[in-house]
C-alpha cells in the first residue's frame, strides 16, 4: 500500500474518533442520550455496538496509521521544517502527537483482546505517579505549560485560518470550501478551549499536589458544564464534531509530501 493511502487512512481515523467524541458529548449535553466522552471511551463505545469489534479493529488500524504519519513527519521531515528552533518545536509536536495516539492505539488493541478498558483514568494515573516523585509538582507544572502552549496554538490556527494551506480545496465547490473553513475554525477553537481547561486542571493538580484535581477531556467537559452551563458544553462538543468533519475532508484533500 502506498504511504499516501496509509496517511490518508490515519487522518480519517482521527476524524472518525472526533466525530463520535463530539457527537456523543453533544447528545449528552442536550439530554438525547450519548455520554460525555474522551477518545478512550469512544473506543469502548465502538466495542459495544453490533459489528463493533470489526469497526474497532479498523479504527485501531487507522490510529496506528496516524501514528506512523506523525513519526514520519518527526524523523523524515517531509515538509522541510528543518532544525531551527521553530522547526524543531513543530517536529516535537508531531512526536508528542504520535506518542499520544500510540497509547490510544494500544488501548484499542487491549479492548479488542478483552484485556483492557478505555476508562482507566490514564491521565490522572500519570499525574498521580508524577506527583509521587521528588520534583513531581515541577514536572506536572511543566506538563501543564505544554498543554497551555498547545491550547494557544490551536487558538492561533482557528484565528489565522492557516489550516487551509494544507488542504487542496481549489477543486472543491464554493459550498465545500466554506465547509472546510467553518469546520476548521470551529474545530480548532473547540480543541483550544478543551486543552486550555486541561492545562488549568493540570496546573491545579500541581499546585495542590493532588491528582484528583487534574483530569483529561471528560473532566474538562464536566468543568465546562459546571462552570458555564450545558449550552456552552453543547457548543464546544459541536465544535469537536465539526473538527471530525474537517479531518475527514482533510483525509481526502490534504497536500501530502514525501
Amino acid at each position: 500500500m502506498k504511504k499516501e493511502y496509509v496517511i490518508r487512512f490515519g487522518i480519517a481515523a482521527k476524524g472518525f474518533v472526533y466525530l463520535l467524541l463530539g457527537g456523543l458529548t453533544f447528545m449528552a449535553a442536550l439530554g438525547m442520550g450519548g455520554m460525555k466522552s474522551d477518545s478512550n471511551s469512544v473506543l469502548e463505545f465502538l466495542s459495544g455496538r453490533i459489528g463493533g469489534q470489526l469497526l474497532l479493529a479498523a479504527t485501531a488500524a487507522g490510529i496506528m496509521a496516524y501514528v506512523f504519519w506523525r513519526f514520519y513527519q518527526t524523523f523524515a521531515d517531509p515538509e522541510g521544517k528543518g532544525t531551527e528552533a521553530k522547526g524543531l518545536a513543530t517536529r516535537l509536536g508531531y512526536f508528542s502527537s504520535g506518542v499520544i495516539y500510540g497509547f490510544l492505539a494500544f488501548t484499542a488493541i487491549q479492548i479488542l483482546m478483552g484485556s483492557g478498558s478505555g476508562s482507566n483514568g490514564g491521565g490522572n494515573s500519570f499525574i498521580s505517579e508524577a506527583l509521587g516523585h521528588r520534583y513531581g509538582q515541577i514536572i506536572v507544572g511543566g506538563i501543564a505549560l505544554v498543554y497551555l502552549g498547545k491550547a494557544i496554538y490551536q487558538g492561533y490556527r482557528a484565528w489565522s485560518g492557516n489550516f487551509k494551506n494544507k488542504v487542496k480545496d481549489q477543486h472543491l465547490s464554493e459550498k465545500a470550501q466554506k465547509l472546510v473553513y467553518v469546520s476548521g475554525v470551529a474545530g480548532y477553537a473547540a480543541r483550544g478551549v478543551v486543552i486550555a481547561i486541561i492545562a488549568f486542571l493540570t496546573f491545579r493538580a500541581a499546585a495542590t499536589h493532588n491528582s484528583d484535581n487534574g483530569g483529561g477531556t471528560k473532566e474538562a467537559f464536566d468543568f465546562l458544564q459546571n462552570e458555564f452551563g450545558t449550552l456552552v458544553l453543547a457548543v464546544i462538543a459541536l465544535g469537536l464534531l465539526l473538527y471530525g468533519v474537517f479531518m475527514l475532508i482533510k483525509a481526502r484533500h490534504r497536500v501530502v509530501n514525501f
